[in-house]
């Protein structure tokens, strides 16, 4: 099979002068290689085109079909944000109501504000252990169901960001009873289904169109993603119109053979590949089994995927982002994310022993040194606190529509006094980018306490706006609340609300 990598090798190489896009003509400018620019074309003779294929591309994508298990597939240039994007475009007439995910990433939301979608949520349980969110459950799903008997979609996220994972074949079964589609948010989980031993992806476990971001978790260059539909339920038609519309028209040829060269890989070494990251993987768990201090989420019947290592210090003296500083600037090791708990890093076939090596040793000092207590944290980023709530429980559920909340008059007041407000804004943690507050909704007291408590433990809150550093005296923090007074309506005055409100007050007045 002709691939696209050896394609645009060639190509660079026949001496054909390029009098057509791109601008730097195949030939190196300034300070980056000249091999980036050598294979960078548009599309020209015999190379195909992404939004009418008919040769080498077509191809591909029936090779990326048959390797997922899917009926038919499509390569993403845009991210996974714009499968999303097309996914929910085309499965949900405009106007139309979905049931999804409150943890979806934030395209999930920007594809309801775009075609004014009436959204349902689904709540997944709070894995208080750890401080994350599990996967969304088939008894979850079924009564969002019962409630929102107009959905004309389902949205659910498997693997979640630290790597819970739900019953996909189950979640299929009931979505598909009710004759609509299932659309999964797969980004975290390219890698499924694809090696012995590895939990099925969403193609196999019956869902009708799912998004993987090739890039996460395969050798992939960054940005590239794809998007596999199957069955009846989603009109395909619509879908190839979707992806012209958020896909750009001139996707780029190094990223597509990107791809391929990926997939590639995994169709010929992904037997010995896999078996080897999931022994290396174990290995490294095993060891790791011996901590005191530090915990680390076990794979369970299948609810964790592997590769995704999650380390709880919850019990410990430092908070997440200590944890993930330290082992930045001690051991020299980049991990994905902190949270106010717990640190998430990340492993992919493409790990040498020597990495899984250094992890361990790092994490078995760190832990020795906080048994004997000889792990200072004086002068590190953040507090330790009393861990992180879950916010999407924090929020006031109901209240405006999203697109009439995101594009109305606006205004920014301090945290103490958005509570009972309407959010105007997404506030969200970054990484992972899924909104904690959404426009539209409710501002409780104990959200602004969780958003003062994550910037106090060192996290990157996002849709805020700091005033200095908005922890000190007299400085304040921020958010954008919906400016109609009317609007305004009383929380409930329950325990939580009253001393959350009162505590955001106070430290305010200091």
């Amino acid at each position: 099979m002709e691939h696209l990598y050896e394609k645009l090798s060639d190509y660079g190489k026949s001496g054909i002068y390029p009098c057509h896009m791109p601008g730097h003509k195949r030939q190196g400018w300034g300070r980056l290689p000249g091999e980036w620019y050598s294979v960078d074309i548009t599309e020209i003779e015999g190379f195909d085109n992404l939004h009418h294929p008919e040769g080498i591309l077509r191809e591909l994508q029936r090779e990326a079909a048959r390797l997922y298990g899917a009926e038919e597939s499509f390569y993403l240039v845009n991210g996974s944000t714009c499968g999303i994007l097309a996914a929910v475009s085309c499965a949900v007439s405009f106007g139309g109501h979905i049931l999804m995910a409150r943890n979806c990433h934030k395209s999930a939301y920007h594809a309801v504000y775009l075609r004014q979608l009436k959204p349902r949520y689904l709540y997944p349980d709070y894995l208080e252990e750890y401080g994350i969110l599990e996967a969304v459950t088939p008894e979850q799903v079924r009564r969002g169901l019962e409630q929102e008997p107009k959905a004309e979609a389902v949205l659910v996220v498997s693997p979640t960001y630290e790597g819970r994972m739900a019953d996909i074949s189950g979640i299929a079964r009931i979505v598909h009873e009710r004759g609509i589609p299932l659309i999964v948010d797969e980004a975290h989980g390219a890698h499924l289904g694809l090696g012995k031993g590895f939990p099925e992806n969403s193609c196999q476990a019956g869902a009708d169109l799912v998004i993987h971001s090739v890039h996460k978790t395969l050798p992939a260059l960054t940005q590239t993603a794809l998007l596999h539909v199957n069955g009846k339920l989603a009109d395909r038609h619509r879908l190839r119109k979707f992806l012209q519309i958020y896909q750009t028209s001139s996707p780029s040829y190094p990223l597509m053979a990107s791809i391929d060269n990926a997939l590639e890989y995994v169709d010929l070494y992904g037997k010995d590949a896999f078996a080897r990251f999931k022994g290396l993987y174990g290995q490294m768990m095993g060891r790791l089994s011996g901590c005191r201090q530090l915990k680390f989420l076990p794979k369970d019947n299948g609810k964790q995927d592997i590769g995704k290592l999650l380390v709880s210090v919850k019990q410990t003296e430092i908070n997440g982002k200590q944890l993930y500083d330290r082992l930045l600037l001690e051991y020299h090791i980049q991990t994905e994310m902190a949270g106010g708990d717990y640190v998430l890093a990340m492993f992919t076939i493409n790990d040498k022993k020597e990495t899984y090596e250094h992890m361990t040793e790092a994490l078995l000092d760190i832990d020795r040194r906080l048994a004997s207590g000889d792990l200072a944290v004086e002068g590190e980023t953040g507090t330790k606190g009393d861990g992180i709530f879950p916010f999407w429980f924090s929020t006031g559920k109901g209240g405006i529509p999203l697109a009439e909340a995101w594009e109305g008059e606006a205004e920014d007041v301090t945290l103490g006094e958005s509570v009972g407000r309407y959010a105007a804004e997404f506030v969200s943690l970054y990484p992972p980018g899924a909104p904690l507050l959404v426009p539209g909704e409710q501002i409780t007291g104990e959200f602004c306490r969780g958003i003062r408590e994550s910037l106090e433990k060192g996290l990157t809150v996002q849709g805020i706006v700091q005033k200095g550093d908005g922890l000190t005296p007299g400085e304040k923090i921020l958010i954008r609340v919906i400016k109609d007074k009317k609007r305004l309506r009383k929380l409930p005055q329950d325990g939580k609300n009253i001393r959350a409100n009162n505590n955001i007050k106070e430290k305010e007045a200091e």
